[in-house]
């Protein structure tokens, strides 16, 4: 490694580590404090950069930061109507590819869990989404379809359902081996499988409501466009306002997708299971639920 990469990496690392020193030292101080703009600015900079169960350091193009960019443009490529299916393939592998990282970057870690493992568990499940991303695209151009409902609604409907199941399928192992759940004190009770299961469900939702409504929007917005003058004029222009109209919307989705669930997430301790409930008396506890 280049020395001048190794410095930033470790300059980058102790920026966050006195990012988290602060949220520490300040952690029973008054609800006043936290207009203070440095405690702020490190409670920003710890969810954003540094994992929650594992205290390492997420690579930059799967913070939730950089979910926009990235998805954006790839959502408005596996929408578009084609004559071939060979130019959806790179669109669907490339989107796919990067939910499923982020899904599992972004996850609850605190479950013992090998590399190998993650990896062929992400092959898996790309190619299968890859697989049925490209079904409604295989039917458009075999059925032809004449229904304008059909013909539009079936992309996003599979795209929807696609991003749920994508969630589910590569935080798998979160509802079978258990997640940790802690007392508000921040110990660790134990492991529980229907936390996890809970987790898994409640980000697969998020996502249901962010790439629901960033497919629907501009497909309404492109239905009525068409019938305008200026698209006839102009018929390239359909093109510039779909992407600006899927950027728009998604910029506006995503951190409400993100937030309809706190990412430290609560469950009643009777919803769980008998060990953990006879292993403290809390009637409440916290688990990661992941982005």
């Amino acid at each position: 490694m280049e020395p001048n990469v190794r410095f930033w990496i470790t300059e980058r690392q102790e920026k966050i580590e006195k990012s988290r020193q602060l949220l520490l030292t300040n952690q029973d101080a008054s609800v006043h404090d936290l207009e203070d703009q440095g405690i702020q600015e490190a409670w920003k900079r710890s969810l954003s950069t540094v994992h929650p169960d594992s205290s390492k350091l997420i690579p930059v193009p799967f913070r939730p930061a950089a979910f926009l960019p990235f998805t954006a443009p790839m959502v408005f490529l596996s929408l578009l109507s084609v004559k071939r299916l060979k130019s959806m393939i790179l669109p669907q592998v490339s989107f796919y590819t990067y939910t499923t990282a982020f899904n599992i970057i972004n996850g609850n870690a605190s479950y013992n869990r090998q590399s190998h493992e993650s990896v062929l568990l992400g092959t898996g499940v790309i190619a299968s989404s890859t697989f049925f991303g490209l079904l409604p695209h295989f039917l458009q151009m075999k059925f032809s379809p004449s229904n304008i409902l059909m013909s539009k609604a079936l992309p996003v409907v599979f795209l929807t359902q696609l991003s749920a199941v994508n969630v589910i399928a590569s935080r798998s192992f979160e509802p079978t081996r258990g997640i940790e759940v802690m007392d508000k004190e921040g110990n660790v009770i134990g492991y529980s499988r229907k936390a996890g299961t809970k987790a898994v469900k409640d980000t697969a939702t998020s996502r249901v409501v962010l790439f629901g409504t960033s497919a629907f929007i501009p497909e309404v917005f492109s239905y009525f466009f068409k019938r305008t003058q200026f698209f006839q004029q102009y018929p390239w222009s359909l093109w510039t306002l779909k992407l600006s109209c899927t950027i728009l919307v998604m910029g506006l989705m995503v951190p409400l997708s993100f937030s309809i669930f706190p990412q430290i997430g609560r469950i009643q301790c009777s919803m769980l299971e008998k060990e953990i409930q006879s292993a403290t008396e809390e009637t409440e506890l916290f688990y990661n639920r992941g982005v």
